[in-house]
């Protein structure tokens, strides 16, 4: 079993009055990807936010790469390997493809094989390239898409976390969307996807973690999962 790149134990936490995650933990495996399912408002996406400093947690504990980062502020979640790929995409509309990836740039760490440059973003996604002096709010979904997963690669992450990368997109654009995830983790990067689809995300993950009303209600594989109908009818409401 190779170390963890990723780890929840026990986290809570709040918005306001209202306790959302009640002690979630969560093991991300080095070059493996973690897919976290369930229903709209589960908590997904407050995960997320938490790890990457966006929402404060009130208990618990975060570690990367076994180096405590508990409560620390987003830059400090940053500059330890942590990116976030967002729900919704949140790019720089009023500026260009470039200008979108250089804003984003951070230096690799020290033991980085193959950092991340404007240029290798650009062979990964030649639509982009194509569309480097373009304003980023006139892209199509799917380019769009493709920006926000480039421009978190440009922070050169050790651990590349993604909310509902597949949603609102046609699905040959789904399908462009997994086969860019597939070759993240071939070469290498630890993964957490936040997905509502199932099979995008049972296709790509080695272990996966389904979240209801903030607790964690199941852990296994995809082939699990896949054999308990009645977990995936309780918790994701589908057969």
């Amino acid at each position: 079993m190779g170390r963890s790149a990723l780890t929840l134990s026990d986290v809570h936490a709040f918005y306001g009055d209202s306790h959302v995650l009640h002690g979630i933990s969560l093991d991300l495996g080095e070059g493996r990807l973690l897919g976290l399912l369930g229903r709209n408002g589960a908590g997904k996406s407050t995960c997320m936010n938490v790890t990457v400093g966006l929402v404060q947690m009130r208990d618990g504990a975060i570690e990367v790469f076994g180096d405590p980062i508990s409560k620390c502020q987003p830059e400090v979640m940053a500059s330890r390997g942590i990116a976030l790929v967002p729900q919704g995409r949140r790019i720089f509309r009023s500026l260009t493809v470039r200008e979108n990836l250089a804003v984003a740039s951070r230096k690799p760490a020290r033991d980085a094989k193959a950092p991340w440059t404007i240029e290798r973003v650009f062979d990964m996604f030649p639509r982009l390239r194509e569309r480097k002096s373009q304003n980023a709010g006139l892209l199509s979904g799917g380019e769009q898409q493709m920006l926000a997963i480039g421009r978190a690669l440009m922070t050169n992450p050790r651990v590349l976390l993604m909310d509902e990368p597949s949603e609102g997109l046609a699905p040959q654009i789904v399908a462009e969307v997994g086969r860019i995830i597939a070759r993240l983790k071939t070469e290498g990067l630890s993964i957490v996807l936040v997905e509502q689809n199932i099979k995008l995300a049972l296709d790509l993950a080695d272990e996966v973690a389904i979240i209801n009303t903030g607790e964690v209600v199941f852990t296994g594989t995809p082939a699990a999962l896949q054999a308990d109908e009645a977990v995936i009818a309780q918790h994701l409401g589908v057969f």
